[in-house]
């Protein structure tokens, strides 16, 4: 009588265990039922959870089916024939509030878990790495990959199951995880996810069908990559662009072969581009020297020519000499015969506001080898040329030129040669390697030393430009004085002996040997990298 009596009551603790059970078991969503387990009876009722977590641990509800519950093989006690409190009907037609479905409802607060009520949808306060489990989760739910929700059987005592965490040591995660699921251990063992086969999505990486479904604005929480952000600068773009490839050889076999140019032919397009460098403002370079004959008018034309083919135009070449230069002499007589006495002359005309090029190349000589224009000097006695008048003139070539050259005549103490050394923005000194030429330019030199800051800064910019004639070449005036200019001059250009300019008569560049007019290109670009850096430095 008593064992039947014991049984009868053993099956309705397990029944109401089962009710319990399928109250609070997570939603199939993620979990299946255990086909095992009995249906309970309708009729049936449930006691109590606090009753039940006193006799029933929480590890017992994760046993598979088939395996013996403990209660079985406890001995009756007399507890047991005590009347049992009337049981309580389970809230089975009692709405529930709309909850999306991968939350647990909200339960009465009882002594065997904790289920605070979320006050936000708990996948907002999922880690990454939830989520990501989750959505493994959901793969493998709809693939038909779930094949259960209770823990394993093990020998010993019952322990709760270990979830699937990912790497040994590692903090163990529910699948789904946040505050709904923050459940104690004495009543309630969360049924470990199952195994996912599938690693968890990168960050970047698209999301499977399943996933979409619950996630159709991405995963929250995953670290989007960050885009670099695109800078719309101009010259970042221009740094950006892929520089052009160098154009091959323009002559010698290496033009034929279509190779790249040698090293001398690369050495004159440097030269080139930099002789062409494009300046703020006009700029003035004077040619220099106090002695007669050390080639200032030929280094002058030659200059001018050099930087008139680098730029495409844009040059005028000077003779300042205050009273009967000799660069008409040395220049073709293209179009005029006037000089810079007609030219002050018309100055009210030139300088109206709406005076052209055309206007002002009337009064000047076009070189069309060199690609530059010259403005002779006055070729009579009674026309000498003042402070004033080089202002005049200075100013209206400005106007209409990038860059001027001027030649200088051989009186430090006149006033339009010392206004040319205050409008200077580069100075060029020839000479001869012989004592006399090289004389004078150590005294000029010296002078402008003592003219203050200006002329200091001048004379360390120069460029000593030595232009041979045939047999000027003395090798002891050499050897004693090139390391003196060198320490005080920026560079020293030697320019080959060229018969074309020992003889005297006008200049034609494409008459020049080829040497002659490489010197006069590196000439050309060690003036502009000069002015360049006079430019560049506040006065």
């Amino acid at each position: 009588m008593t064992d039947s009596h014991n049984s009868g009551q053993h099956k309705d603790r397990e029944a109401a265990a089962a009710e319990v059970r399928r109250m609070w078991q997570p939603t199939p969503s993620w979990t299946q039922p255990d086909p095992n387990s009995e249906p309970a009876p309708a009729d049936e009722a449930a006691e109590t959870p606090d009753a039940l977590s006193e006799e029933f641990p929480g590890d017992s509800w994760s046993r598979p089916a088939g395996q013996a519950a403990p209660w079985e093989a406890k001995p009756a006690s007399p507890a047991s024939s005590q009347p049992q409190q009337p049981p309580v009907p389970p809230q089975q037609n009692q709405p529930r509030p709309a909850t999306p479905s991968w939350t647990q409802p909200a339960a009465e607060s009882t002594g065997s878990w904790t289920q605070p009520a979320p006050e936000k949808p708990d996948f907002e306060d999922d880690a990454p790495d939830e989520v990501a489990q989750t959505e493994s989760a959901l793969t493998k739910e709809a693939t038909g990959a779930v094949h259960g929700s209770h823990a394993a059987p093990v020998d010993g005592p019952e322990e709760a199951p270990a979830h699937d965490s990912g790497p040994a040591g590692a903090p163990e995660t529910p699948v789904f995880g946040g505050q709904s699921f923050n459940v104690s251990n004495q009543g309630f063992t969360q049924p470990p996810a199952a195994p996912s086969h599938a690693a968890p999505p990168q960050a970047g990486q698209p999301l499977s069908p399943a996933a979409q479904h619950f996630f159709p604005q991405g995963i929250p929480g995953q670290n989007v990559p960050q885009q670099r952000d695109v800078s719309y600068r101009t010259d970042e773009l221009m740094q950006a662009l892929p520089l052009p490839r160098e154009a091959p050889a323009e002559r010698g076999v290496r033009s034929v072969l279509r190779l790249r140019p040698g090293t001398t032919e690369r050495t004159e397009r440097i030269a080139r581009a930099t002789a062409a460098t494009a300046f703020r403002r006009p700029v003035t370079i004077v040619v220099a020297n106090p002695k007669g004959g050390s080639g200032k008018t030929p280094t002058t034309l030659l200059l001018a020519g050099a930087l008139g083919q680098a730029r495409g135009g844009g040059v005028v070449a000077w003779d300042n000499n205050e009273l009967r230069g000799n660069m008409h002499l040395r220049t073709h007589d293209t179009n005029t015969r006037s000089t810079v006495t007609d030219m002050l002359q018309a100055m009210p005309m030139l300088t109206q506001p709406d005076a052209r090029l055309g206007d002002v190349a009337a009064y000047l000589r076009h070189q069309v080898a060199g690609q530059y224009d010259v403005l002779t000097s006055a070729t009579t006695t009674y026309a000498q040329i003042e402070a004033k008048d080089f202002d005049q003139i200075h100013r209206l070539l400005s106007r209409f030129y990038k860059v001027l050259v001027i030649d200088t005549g051989n009186n430090e103490g006149s006033s339009n040669w010392r206004e040319a050394m205050k409008a200077a923005d580069a100075l060029v000194i020839p000479i001869k390697w012989k004592s006399l030429s090289c004389a004078a330019a150590v005294q000029m030199l010296e002078e402008l030393d003592n003219q203050g800051p200006e002329a200091q800064r001048l004379i360390r910019r120069a460029i000593i430009a030595v232009s041979n004639g045939p047999g000027d070449v003395n090798r002891e005036v050499e050897k004693q004085l090139r390391p003196y200019f060198e320490s005080r001059a920026a560079a020293v250009v030697d320019i080959p002996t060229d018969q074309h300019i020992a003889a005297e008569g006008p200049l034609d560049h494409s008459a020049l040997q080829p040497a002659t007019r490489r010197a006069g290109l590196e000439l050309a670009a060690k003036v502009s990298e000069q002015i360049s850096i006079a430019l560049n430095v506040p006065r």
